[in-house]
């Protein structure tokens, strides 16, 4: 299966968050997220495992407990139902990869 880029539609999310959802098929999906400086991904959980690749931009996230300062090519992982965030601390990028599918984002 292909995703052409230009055929995907950008959801503005607020808090300086864009979302673009790529493939999903399977039990897996890809998502882009482009970040303003000062953008904020609201600390939350959910039931999926996901890997989160740093395309561009700096970020502080948290995930359990740690938090880390991250930049591009820095790749992290979250296990289901750990609560994790980030704050974009430099404009930037973050594709995220899920299993199974997060749904609730194809409504």
């Amino acid at each position: 299966m292909f995703c052409f880029h230009a055929s995907t539609a950008l959801e503005d999310l607020g808090n300086g968050v864009k979302r673009r959802i790529l493939v999903h098929e399977g039990q897996m999906m890809a998502v882009e997220n482009i970040f303003e400086k000062g953008g904020v991904g609201a600390m939350h959980s959910h039931p999926h495992e996901q890997i989160t690749y740093v395309l561009s931009g700096r970020f502080r996230f948290t995930i359990g407990d740690e938090v880390h300062e991250v930049t591009a090519g820095d790749t992290l992982h979250k296990n289901p139902h750990v609560m994790h965030g980030c704050t974009c601390l430099e404009a930037g990028t973050l594709i995220d990869v899920f299993t199974p599918q997060r749904e609730d984002f194809l409504r």
